[in-house]
């Protein structure tokens, strides 16, 4: 495979750096659709478009046996942040760059479609290649086509993001809590203004944010198991225009991110009591919207020892990381709230280069990270199908 990999890694290289020039945002990735289309066909995929009512792409390679079927997902979207990188294949595009690697992940999947299409005749099953929009803005691309159905039928999914805070020649992944369920929140609190020197006569909404900010962190440190992970943070407050003006409202901006539905439930309820109890004791009105965002990334045990397995044998033991829960969302939950399967990180980050962190204006990936991420994935793939055939069988055996 590794020969393979080789011969097409500059034809992989050369699409992600036009991917890199030409990005697109989220729900806007038509040219990139279509450039992932047209290549799927000359594979002699079976090509669907639009699908989830957005630009997602998916690419059906049957092997030459009817059998168990494996997905494969890449994510395409672009961020809104100027390229200021000095690069030969930064952004045409003014404002609009890809600063979290997608463009990698697309070619990726490309290199690892051509690979496994030359493969086939080795192939028992199918393998879905499934290129998704808009993952970077909530609903997101992935539940859209989830809800049209489809990873139905399929048996297993994975997927891979490439790492600029790891390192070329590493693999980490981690079973069952991998990324956070991300939400956001804004607390509207209506006061009454007035003179700044005649406080008694108003009700100043800023010193109600500046309880609520304090008492919002005593839900996770007194009211939630300190064995169970939560994070609440305020970010932004918003109030007035004036030194001497006590402002008629304030809002408070922030996020929670959480691991376990229940306590994400459950903090829900509780900000809300908050809000309502503070906002009352000071006759104030306060009002908690709150943003569902992705689900957390929980990986299923099975298939993330398939990645650990593969990963040892692409990288070696050395370059096999157990990762600890990372704070960040994706959507990729949505896939694996249907379907068994594991999420892993990719490094792509090099010393000897200035790269440019996830979602900064320098953003950039050592490309050699993408042979990693298609070896494993390929590898990943066939050994998936080689099992699920195996397990097939033998149930077959034992009803005979």
């Amino acid at each position: 495979m590794k020969q393979m990999i080789e011969k097409v890694y500059p034809k992989i290289v050369g699409i992600r750096r036009h991917l890199h020039q030409h990005p697109e945002l989220s729900y806007q990735e038509e040219q990139t659709a279509a450039l992932v289309a047209h290549h799927l066909e000359e594979l002699g995929l079976e090509v669907k478009m639009r699908v989830g009512g957005l630009h997602g792409v998916t690419g059906l390679l049957r092997g030459v046996k009817s059998g168990p079927t494996v997905a494969l997902r890449a994510d395409m979207d672009a961020l809104p942040i100027e390229d200021a990188k000095d690069s030969v294949y930064r952004s045409t595009v003014p404002g609009v760059m890809h600063a979290c690697g997608h463009d990698g992940h697309t070619a990726t999947l490309l290199g690892v479609a051509e690979i496994l299409s030359e493969m086939r005749d080795e192939i028992e099953g199918q393998v879905l290649f499934i290129f998704q929009p808009a993952e970077e803005v909530p609903p997101g691309g992935a539940v859209a086509m989830v809800q049209e159905g489809v990873v139905d039928g399929v048996d297993g999914i994975f997927g891979l993001h490439l790492w600029a805070t790891s390192s070329t020649g590493t693999i980490a992944t981690r079973s069952g809590e991998l990324m956070a369920a991300a939400d956001n929140f804004t607390i509207e609190i209506q006061g009454k203004g007035g003179h700044a020197g005649i406080p008694h006569e108003c009700v100043d909404p800023i010193v109600i944010a500046s309880h609520l900010v304090i008492q919002l962190q005593s839900i996770v440190s007194r009211q939630i198991d300190p064995q169970k992970a939560a994070v609440i943070s305020v970010c932004k407050i918003e109030a007035g225009d004036s030194h001497n003006v006590i402002p008629n409202t304030c809002r408070i901006l922030g996020t929670v991110r959480t691991f376990d539905v229940a306590i994400r439930d459950s903090i829900v309820e509780r900000m809300d009591h908050m809000c309502q109890g503070i906002g009352k004791s000071f006759g104030a009105e306060c009002k908690l919207t709150y943003e569902h965002g992705y689900p957390a990334v929980i990986n299923h045990p099975e298939p993330t020892e398939l990645v650990r397995s593969v990963a040892v044998d692409v990288v070696g033991e050395q370059g096999v990381i157990e990762m600890e829960p990372i704070a960040p969302g994706e959507d990729f939950s949505y896939f694996l709230q249907k379907v068994p399967g594991a999420f892993c990180f990719v490094g792509c980050g090099n010393p000897e280069q200035y790269l440019g962190s996830h979602h900064h204006p320098h953003f950039d990936i050592d490309e050699e990270s993408m042979k990693i991420g298609m070896e494993l994935l390929a590898t990943v793939a066939l050994r998936f199908l080689q099992k699920e055939a195996r397990n097939g069988a033998e149930l077959a055996q034992c009803m005979e």
